[in-house]
């Protein structure tokens, strides 16, 4: 099944919980636009390849759409329109003034030259520069892009406008008007609420064991930081495979493992485990950080998790849901558990748009209340319908983005 088609059903479930009509459930399930774009870049052997991308802008009701931009070579439509549905539910769970958009670019950014992959940044931009901008859609980082590649796309966009914009990109780097924590933003959000999670739980920080899949920005962080807090990392993984150690792993030195020898396997003193073994550990709290479509319903039976918290953009499929729930696993939904990256990219293009600029410590507490607000409404919404989390987020989300488009007179 492929990702979009996941996320018409869990409309359609969710417009059956909430008695939605017909029309508010087609406007749910149709983005607002879709560009797709083609364009050349010069490779530095002299040859011109071409290259596909995307932009979807799902729905602009609540604010500009916002959201990532992703280079992989398995980028499509499906994908990309899932992903901006998921934005536009994410900022409408934590309640900032936004909509949802994607995009992304199909390649594979690690077979590129720097001086390629700057040329294929600029390129994109180009090519969609009239449908971007801080008061129409403000893009940011996403899987295999970083500060430097926004750095390059904000410096394009301005010499086409002609003037200095900061505010319409967001992840950049400090210099150039990137905000304090947003590095770590998406882990730390995570964070927070994986600590309320296990509140409610009863889950004793120094007593949690916590399994990370996936070890690129947002899972190391994630790792570092809720270690810090004092949970037990036990096991992570990366694209290449993971690492158990039940006693607790020192995380700081899977990272400079990692850093030293491109993956977390053959750390010392930890046994190697696959990607598939990790889903399946006995463990209080797993994070899938990596993918879509992760738990399925061939392993979800396999889960021996408490809780789950998806730090993962659609990390499980519906029929997992359905099997997490009888078995009463609280999975804590992504567009709560990661929306702590949007809530800083919110931060940032506000001191971008002030010109005024906030130290590290205010970005982490208003961030905190933030996440710490939003779980305990989405758990709110959840006990109000007798329903999970996810469909709980849902319901908040979709309530918000339907009273905007009934304000606006769409529906």
């Amino acid at each position: 099944m492929s990702v979009f088609e996941n996320v018409k059903e869990n409309i359609d479930y969710v417009a059956k919980t909430m008695k939605l009509d017909e029309g508010e459930v087609e406007l749910l399930k149709s983005p607002k636009r879709i560009v797709q774009v083609n364009f050349p870049v010069k490779m530095d052997n002299g040859r011109i390849r071409r290259f596909n991308g995307y932009r979807v802008q799902y729905n602009d009701a609540r604010g500009p759409t916002k959201g990532g931009i992703r280079y992989h070579p398995k980028v499509d439509l499906g994908e990309v329109k899932s992903l901006a549905f998921w934005m536009a539910l994410k900022c409408a769970v934590v309640g900032i003034p936004y909509g949802g958009a994607k995009g992304g670019i199909e390649v594979d950014p690690k077979g590129l030259s720097d001086r390629e992959l700057e040329s294929l940044s600029r390129a994109y931009v180009k090519s969609i520069h009239e449908i971007i901008g801080p008061t129409k859609d403000v893009p940011a980082p996403d899987v295999y892009t970083n500060p430097q590649i926004m750095a390059w796309m904000l410096d394009e966009y301005e010499k086409i406008r002609g003037e200095h914009s900061p505010g319409v990109i967001t992840g950049k780097p400090i210099e150039l008007g990137g905000s304090q924590g947003r590095g770590s933003a998406t882990a730390q959000g995570g964070a927070f609420v994986l600590d309320e999670a296990a509140r409610i739980q009863n889950l004793k920080p120094n007593k949690t064991s916590v399994v990370v899949q996936g070890f690129g920005n947002a899972g190391s962080y994630m790792a570092k930081i809720v270690s810090k807090m004092g949970y037990k990392i036990t096991a992570v993984s990366d694209s290449k495979g993971g690492v158990l150690d039940e006693k607790g792993l020192d995380v700081g030195k899977v990272e400079k493992h990692k850093e030293k020898t491109g993956s977390v396997k053959d750390f010392v003193g930890a046994k190697n485990i696959s990607n598939k073994e990790l889903l399946e550990l006995e463990c209080d709290v797993l994070v899938p950080a990596a993918l879509e479509n992760q738990i399925t319903k061939d392993n979800a039976n396999k889960v021996e998790a408490e809780v789950i918290v998806e730090l993962a953009n659609g990390p499980t499929t519906p029929d997992a849901d359905k099997i997490l729930d009888k078995k009463g696993v609280m999975v804590v939904p992504d567009i709560l558990a990661n929306a702590g990256g949007v809530t800083v990219s919110y931060f940032e293009w506000v001191q971008n748009l002030y010109g005024y600029y906030w130290p590290a410590k205010e970005v982490h507490d208003k961030l905190e209340k933030i996440m710490r607000k939003a779980f305990g409404e989405v758990y709110s919404k959840s006990d109000e319908y007798k329903t999970n989390l996810r469909t709980g987020a849902w319901i908040l989300a979709i309530e918000k983005i339907i009273n905007a488009e009934r304000a606006r007179g769409n529906i």
